[in-house]
């Protein structure tokens, strides 16, 4: 062949490639793989076509094919191009089964991804060199089992040590992670809370610039002082005193230069390595690394966002109460010198609860009106507003002393969790049926805030529920271990914890140890149950109860208004004799794709082993006529219809290949 032909036969194997895998077989296949097989076809073809006319006895020259030679020298060039075509398409499908189209990356996405690739492989070996330094190697190995509870205590110390090592990204992954006693169980999520990030100050002048990139070349204007060694220093941010042009005391919290760099990069990571978890360890699918991770990171992309804190802060104080009187409160924020990276609060001055003796100096009755407050705020957040705060450790409740009597302000609003009303319903009726001693009620709660599995045994988990009540108002077993005994039991059971749910069981756990510090002989969970009867109580009231029946009759009156024309109808039809009962097989679409996919898998199967058996019937068969001296037209009518039984065996494979996927 000339050059020429042989450039128009890489074209057209190429077009044809392509068209056949993306049309008939029915599969993305990349350019570059088809370039490549087609390369190869071309490069093959050409030579296979002279040795087929040699073998036949057919002349391979151009000016000496004539009449009918030319003909059948024709016939077998499409033939043999039609069968190169067809194991080409073969190839691709056979490569898409083994190595599908984007699971390797592009010579020009691996360039342009070198520098990350870099940071993540440098990233990758300090995680490696932590977690083998505190004795987590075992862990990580492919095939690793799930810890049992003997050993989870000392994973929990280990990953703690871990974590804070590694920086804020794994720091806030392990506080997420205290928060989920369900996945990890009450040992290794009581380690894992103790969790704390402390960091060195920025230096002034990163701060500065992101003072002057949020605020504006003037932002000093805006500031009577601006105090530039730090009041307190975390990983994300640090916190500056000033004050402004009218006098009013404040606190600037200013995210660190790199730290949204830094997370995001840890983010990529950590996605990657819950991907590589989840498909090589035991324990990865079951706790579900890969949803866990996706949720952390949405919830740790918003907290680099100060303008959602201030939203939260609002959210918060609407269930607090913001007068002068009131126990708790939260600082007011200033929006207009707020930002995505600076966020301007109210100075309060008092003692976080975390420093030792903060609370020595207050007496029994003090001591009792604050941590009831406290609880009282959190509950009415929880089964009222919706919007509460999800991480009140001590650290985040600051007492503040002053002469007309003792107060508590709450800080940090980078983590608050949101409620729907049939979420605090629920959390409301369940805490209403401990306090009784129901367990079918606390079932009924316990369905309605979380996601039941189709198979749950009622009846097992009602006695199982009434039984860890029973230990509790007898005494048996502390009140505090409740909530992690109903977490431990509903996920044997097969429920699913919803992210928000979690957060609000946190929130009730964390500020288990804030409320002790205030009060040492209180009994949260008492306590949440008798909030929880309040709440129940207060929605029985008259007036509640006549609200909440009107806003039920309110959706009911169109269906009355409705209901007696449907039933004159429905008994009109009865009367006449025309009432049919119809069942509709197949009504959902995925029910009628699915069984669209196995007619569709049936028909090209058989189609194609009925043309294959036909094929070779023709290609064995003797006699018939001649199109040469050594070849005959029914091998070739055999070898044709074993070309399409060839295709439609590979668009068979293509299908299988797919849907296993």
């Amino acid at each position: 062949m000339t050059p020429l032909w042989t450039a128009v036969g890489f074209v057209v194997n190429t077009a044809l490639l392509y068209a056949m895998t993306r049309r008939l077989i029915g599969i993305p296949v990349g350019w570059f793989r088809t370039l490549v097989v087609a390369i190869i076809l071309t490069s093959g073809m050409s030579r296979f076509l002279i040795l087929t006319s040699e073998g036949l006895g057919l002349p391979t020259q151009a000016d000496a094919l004539s009449g009918r030679d030319g003909i059948v020298v024709g016939l077998v060039f499409v033939l043999i191009t039609a069968w190169g075509v067809a194991l080409g398409v073969g190839a691709l499908v056979l490569l898409e089964a083994v190595l599908p189209t984007g699971a390797v990356p592009s010579l020009l996405d691996v360039v342009r991804d070198l520098p990350a690739r870099r940071r993540r492989s440098v990233r990758y070996g300090q995680f490696t060199a932590i977690a083998v330094r505190h004795g987590l190697g075992g862990f990580l190995r492919a095939g690793s089992r799930p810890p049992d509870e003997s050993e989870r205590a000392l994973l929990g110390r280990r990953l703690r040590l871990a974590f804070t090592d590694a920086g804020v990204t794994f720091v806030k992954l392990g506080q997420m992670l205290a928060t989920r006693v369900d996945l990890v169980g009450t040992d290794l999520a009581r380690e894992l809370g103790r969790l704390q990030s402390d960091n060195r100050a920025e230096d002034w002048t990163q701060i500065e610039a992101t003072l002057r990139d949020e605020l504006g070349e003037d932002w000093r204007a805006q500031f009577a002082s601006f105090d530039e060694v730090p009041l307190a220093a975390a990983s994300v941010g640090q916190v500056h005193r000033a004050v402004l042009t009218d006098g009013t005391p404040v606190v600037a919290k200013v995210q660190r230069a790199s730290a949204a760099q830094q997370v995001r990069a840890d983010l990529d990571i950590l996605v990657r390595m819950a991907r590589w978890l989840d498909r090589t360890t035991d324990w990865g699918p079951t706790l579900g690394v890969r949803s866990l991770v996706a949720g952390f990171a949405a919830s740790l992309e918003e907290e680099l966002d100060y303008r959602v804190e201030a939203a939260n802060a609002a959210g918060v104080a609407a269930s607090t109460g913001q007068g002068s009187e009131s126990p708790v409160r939260v600082p007011a924020t200033y929006p207009a010198l707020s930002s995505a990276r600076v966020l301007v609060m109210e100075e309060v001055h008092g003692t976080p609860l975390s420093r030792p003796g903060a609370a020595d100096h207050l007496d029994a009755a003090t001591r009792t009106r604050l941590a009831d407050a406290l609880l009282g705020s959190v509950m009415a957040q929880v089964l009222q507003t919706g919007v509460f705060h999800a991480d009140l450790h001590a650290g985040n409740v600051l007492l503040e002393d002053r002469p007309e009597g003792s107060r508590i302000a709450l800080l940090d609003f980078g983590a608050v969790g949101r409620l729907d009303r049939t979420a605090r319903e629920a959390i409301g009726r369940l805490l209403y049926a401990v306090d009784r001693g129901d367990a079918v009620g606390a079932v009924d709660a316990l369905c309605d805030v979380l996601d039941p599995p189709p198979e749950l045994d009622d009846r097992a988990l009602e006695r199982e529920v009434g039984a860890v009540i029973t230990r509790v108002q007898g005494g048996v077993a502390g009140t505090s271990t409740i909530f992690g005994d109903l977490f431990t039991m509903v996920v044997r059971h097969g429920f699913t914890v919803p992210p928000q749910i979690a957060a609000a069981f946190r929130a009730l756990g964390a500020l288990e140890g804030t409320l002790t510090v205030l009060n040492p002989d209180i009994d949260i969970i008492v306590a949440a149950r008798a909030a929880g009867a309040d709440h129940i109580g207060t929605r029985l009231r008259p007036g509640q109860l006549r609200a909440t029946l009107e806003e039920q009759l309110v959706h009911m009156v169109p269906i009355l208004q409705r209901l007696p024309r449907r039933l004159d109808g429905i008994a009109a039809t009865i009367q006449g004799g025309d009432a049919q009962l119809r069942l509709r097989w197949l009504s959902h679409p995925e029910d009628r794709a699915f069984i669209t996919g196995v007619v569709h898998h049936l028909v090209i199967t058989t189609l194609a082993a009925v043309l294959a058996i036909c094929g070779v019937v023709l290609m064995v068969a003797d006699g018939g006529p001649a199109l040469t001296p050594t070849l005959g037209l029914l091998p070739v009518l055999g070898s044709t219809l074993f070309l399409f039984a060839f295709v439609l065996g590979a668009r068979a494979l293509a299908l299988v290949f797919r849907s296993s996927r």
